[in-house]
Protein backbone atom coordinates (compact mmCIF):
# COMPACT_ATOMS: atom_id res chain seq x y z
CA UNK A 1 0.00 0.00 0.00
CA UNK A 2 1.36 3.32 -0.96
CA UNK A 3 -0.38 6.38 -0.05
CA UNK A 4 -3.82 4.97 0.62
CA UNK A 5 -6.61 6.79 1.29
CA UNK A 6 -10.17 5.90 1.59
CA UNK A 7 -13.51 8.22 2.02
CA UNK A 8 -17.16 8.14 2.65
CA UNK A 9 -18.81 10.63 0.84
CA UNK A 10 -16.45 13.94 2.07
CA UNK A 11 -15.33 11.98 5.35
CA UNK A 12 -11.56 10.86 5.21
CA UNK A 13 -11.66 7.46 7.17
CA UNK A 14 -7.77 6.14 5.93
CA UNK A 15 -5.09 8.75 5.78
CA UNK A 16 -1.88 8.08 3.60
CA UNK A 17 -1.31 4.78 4.57
CA UNK A 18 1.75 2.81 3.70
CA UNK A 19 2.41 -0.87 4.37
CA UNK A 20 4.61 -3.45 3.00
CA UNK A 21 4.07 -7.07 4.29
CA UNK A 22 5.62 -9.87 3.00
CA UNK A 23 4.92 -12.88 1.77
CA UNK A 24 3.79 -15.41 4.41
CA UNK A 25 3.65 -12.63 6.74
CA UNK A 26 0.94 -12.37 9.45
CA UNK A 27 -0.26 -9.04 10.47
CA UNK A 28 -2.49 -8.26 13.07
CA UNK A 29 -4.73 -4.82 12.75
CA UNK A 30 -5.80 -3.21 16.24
CA UNK A 31 -7.32 0.10 17.14
CA UNK A 32 -10.53 1.69 18.48
CA UNK A 33 -14.24 1.11 16.33
CA UNK A 34 -14.29 3.89 14.20
CA UNK A 35 -10.42 4.10 12.98
CA UNK A 36 -10.62 2.91 10.00
CA UNK A 37 -9.61 -0.86 10.12
CA UNK A 38 -12.39 -2.60 8.38
CA UNK A 39 -12.75 0.21 5.53
CA UNK A 40 -9.27 -0.78 4.74
CA UNK A 41 -9.70 -4.09 4.65
CA UNK A 42 -12.69 -3.34 2.45
CA UNK A 43 -10.72 -1.33 -0.13
CA UNK A 44 -7.86 -4.31 -0.57
CA UNK A 45 -10.78 -6.43 -1.97
CA UNK A 46 -12.28 -3.44 -4.36
CA UNK A 47 -15.58 -3.74 -1.67
CA UNK A 48 -14.81 -0.22 -0.92
CA UNK A 49 -14.25 2.23 -3.78
CA UNK A 50 -13.51 5.95 -2.60
CA UNK A 51 -9.53 4.63 -2.64
CA UNK A 52 -6.64 7.08 -3.46
CA UNK A 53 -3.14 5.72 -3.89
CA UNK A 54 -1.55 2.48 -4.65
CA UNK A 55 -2.59 -1.01 -3.17
CA UNK A 56 -0.50 -3.83 -4.71
CA UNK A 57 -1.43 -7.57 -4.46
CA UNK A 58 1.80 -9.86 -5.34
CA UNK A 59 2.65 -7.01 -7.09
CA UNK A 60 -0.45 -6.66 -9.12
CA UNK A 61 -3.27 -3.11 -8.87
CA UNK A 62 -6.49 -3.05 -10.66
CA UNK A 63 -6.82 -1.37 -13.38
CA UNK A 64 -9.42 -3.83 -15.38
CA UNK A 65 -12.54 -6.13 -14.19
CA UNK A 66 -10.33 -8.78 -15.01
CA UNK A 67 -7.69 -7.99 -12.52
CA UNK A 68 -10.62 -7.10 -10.47
CA UNK A 69 -11.59 -11.03 -10.58
CA UNK A 70 -7.86 -11.87 -10.39
CA UNK A 71 -7.87 -10.23 -6.92
CA UNK A 72 -10.92 -11.70 -5.41
CA UNK A 73 -9.67 -15.16 -6.25
CA UNK A 74 -6.27 -14.51 -4.57
CA UNK A 75 -7.35 -12.97 -1.29
CA UNK A 76 -9.86 -15.21 1.13
CA UNK A 77 -11.98 -13.01 3.41
CA UNK A 78 -13.79 -13.75 6.51
CA UNK A 79 -16.15 -10.36 7.41
CA UNK A 80 -16.54 -8.76 10.57
CA UNK A 81 -20.91 -9.66 10.36
CA UNK A 82 -21.13 -12.34 8.04
CA UNK A 83 -24.35 -12.19 6.09
CA UNK A 84 -26.73 -15.59 6.24
CA UNK A 85 -28.51 -13.52 3.02
CA UNK A 86 -31.81 -12.55 2.55
CA UNK A 87 -32.67 -16.05 0.28
CA UNK A 88 -31.99 -19.18 1.80
CA UNK A 89 -28.44 -19.87 1.18
CA UNK A 90 -27.46 -23.24 2.97
CA UNK A 91 -24.19 -23.92 4.68
CA UNK A 92 -22.96 -26.26 2.28
CA UNK A 93 -23.31 -23.97 -0.85
CA UNK A 94 -21.43 -21.11 1.20
CA UNK A 95 -18.81 -23.70 1.70
CA UNK A 96 -18.73 -24.59 -2.22
CA UNK A 97 -18.44 -21.40 -2.86
CA UNK A 98 -15.11 -21.28 -1.48
CA UNK A 99 -13.73 -23.03 -4.65
CA UNK A 100 -12.31 -25.92 -3.13
CA UNK A 101 -15.24 -27.81 -1.14
CA UNK A 102 -13.96 -31.08 -0.04
CA UNK A 103 -11.15 -28.70 1.93
CA UNK A 104 -13.98 -26.64 3.53
CA UNK A 105 -16.32 -29.12 4.24
CA UNK A 106 -13.60 -30.87 6.08
CA UNK A 107 -12.40 -27.84 8.00
CA UNK A 108 -15.90 -27.35 8.93
CA UNK A 109 -15.76 -31.02 10.65
CA UNK A 110 -12.43 -29.35 12.37
CA UNK A 111 -14.83 -26.76 13.92
CA UNK A 112 -17.54 -28.44 15.20
CA UNK A 113 -19.86 -27.28 12.43
CA UNK A 114 -19.57 -29.95 9.90
CA UNK A 115 -22.96 -31.21 10.58
CA UNK A 116 -24.77 -28.08 10.33
CA UNK A 117 -24.13 -27.75 6.42
CA UNK A 118 -27.62 -28.97 5.63
CA UNK A 119 -28.71 -26.26 7.19
CA UNK A 120 -29.43 -22.52 6.43
CA UNK A 121 -27.43 -20.12 6.94
CA UNK A 122 -30.07 -17.87 8.57
CA UNK A 123 -30.47 -20.55 11.12
CA UNK A 124 -27.39 -20.67 12.18
CA UNK A 125 -25.94 -18.64 15.46
CA UNK A 126 -23.59 -15.76 15.15
CA UNK A 127 -20.65 -18.25 16.58
CA UNK A 128 -21.65 -21.01 14.11
CA UNK A 129 -21.98 -19.04 11.03
CA UNK A 130 -18.44 -17.07 12.00
CA UNK A 131 -16.82 -20.60 11.91
CA UNK A 132 -18.77 -21.67 8.68
CA UNK A 133 -17.00 -18.30 7.26
CA UNK A 134 -13.81 -19.32 8.63
CA UNK A 135 -13.72 -22.78 7.08
CA UNK A 136 -14.83 -21.36 3.91
CA UNK A 137 -11.92 -19.27 3.84
CA UNK A 138 -9.90 -22.24 4.52
CA UNK A 139 -11.62 -23.92 1.49
CA UNK A 140 -10.54 -20.33 -0.35
CA UNK A 141 -6.61 -21.02 0.42
CA UNK A 142 -6.84 -24.82 -0.80
CA UNK A 143 -8.17 -23.01 -4.45
CA UNK A 144 -5.31 -20.89 -4.44
CA UNK A 145 -5.50 -17.69 -2.36
CA UNK A 146 -2.32 -16.47 -1.14
CA UNK A 147 -3.51 -13.49 1.57
CA UNK A 148 -6.18 -14.24 3.92
CA UNK A 149 -8.06 -10.80 5.05
CA UNK A 150 -10.06 -10.95 8.54
CA UNK A 151 -12.05 -8.92 10.23
CA UNK A 152 -12.42 -9.80 13.97
CA UNK A 153 -13.42 -13.48 12.86
CA UNK A 154 -13.01 -15.00 16.48
CA UNK A 155 -15.66 -11.90 17.99
CA UNK A 156 -18.72 -14.03 18.17
CA UNK A 157 -16.69 -17.04 19.45
CA UNK A 158 -16.08 -18.26 23.06
CA UNK A 159 -12.64 -18.78 24.90
CA UNK A 160 -12.10 -21.94 23.37
CA UNK A 161 -13.48 -21.10 20.16
CA UNK A 162 -11.18 -18.14 19.89
CA UNK A 163 -8.37 -20.11 20.30
CA UNK A 164 -8.88 -22.71 17.49
CA UNK A 165 -9.85 -20.31 14.87
CA UNK A 166 -6.34 -18.41 16.18
CA UNK A 167 -4.33 -21.58 15.85
CA UNK A 168 -6.39 -22.18 12.16
CA UNK A 169 -6.07 -18.48 11.11
CA UNK A 170 -1.88 -18.31 11.85
CA UNK A 171 -0.98 -21.53 10.64
CA UNK A 172 -2.13 -21.59 7.14
CA UNK A 173 0.24 -20.82 4.69
CA UNK A 174 -0.84 -17.59 3.61
CA UNK A 175 -0.04 -14.21 4.10
CA UNK A 176 -2.62 -12.77 7.32
CA UNK A 177 -4.09 -9.24 7.80
CA UNK A 178 -6.34 -10.05 10.66
CA UNK A 179 -8.45 -7.20 12.23
CA UNK A 180 -8.88 -7.70 16.25
CA UNK A 181 -9.00 -6.91 19.64
CA UNK A 182 -7.96 -10.41 20.62
CA UNK A 183 -4.53 -10.00 22.10
CA UNK A 184 -4.10 -13.72 21.96
CA UNK A 185 -4.55 -13.54 18.17
CA UNK A 186 -2.76 -10.77 18.02
CA UNK A 187 0.10 -12.19 19.95
CA UNK A 188 0.49 -15.23 17.52
CA UNK A 189 1.21 -12.34 14.29
CA UNK A 190 4.41 -11.73 13.45
CA UNK A 191 3.59 -7.66 13.78
CA UNK A 192 1.22 -5.50 15.55
CA UNK A 193 -0.17 -2.32 13.69
CA UNK A 194 -2.05 -0.02 14.99
CA UNK A 195 -4.88 2.65 13.50
CA UNK A 196 -5.91 5.77 15.24
CA UNK A 197 -7.71 8.56 12.91
CA UNK A 198 -7.14 6.59 9.94
CA UNK A 199 -3.35 6.47 10.41
CA UNK A 200 -1.18 3.52 10.80
CA UNK A 201 1.62 2.83 13.38
CA UNK A 202 3.69 -0.48 13.75
CA UNK A 203 3.64 -1.33 18.03
CA UNK A 204 5.30 -4.49 17.74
Amino acid sequence: MRGVVCRHGRLEAVSGVDLEVAAGERIALTGTNGSGKTTLLRAVLGLHRQVDGQILVGRRGCRSAAEWAWRRRACAWIPQRPAAGRFPLLAKELLASSGAPAEAASAAVRLGVGALADRPLSSLSGGQLQRMHLARAVGCVAAGAGVLLADEPTAALDFAGQEEAAEVLTTLPVTVLVVTHDRAMAARCDRTLEMAAGRLREVR
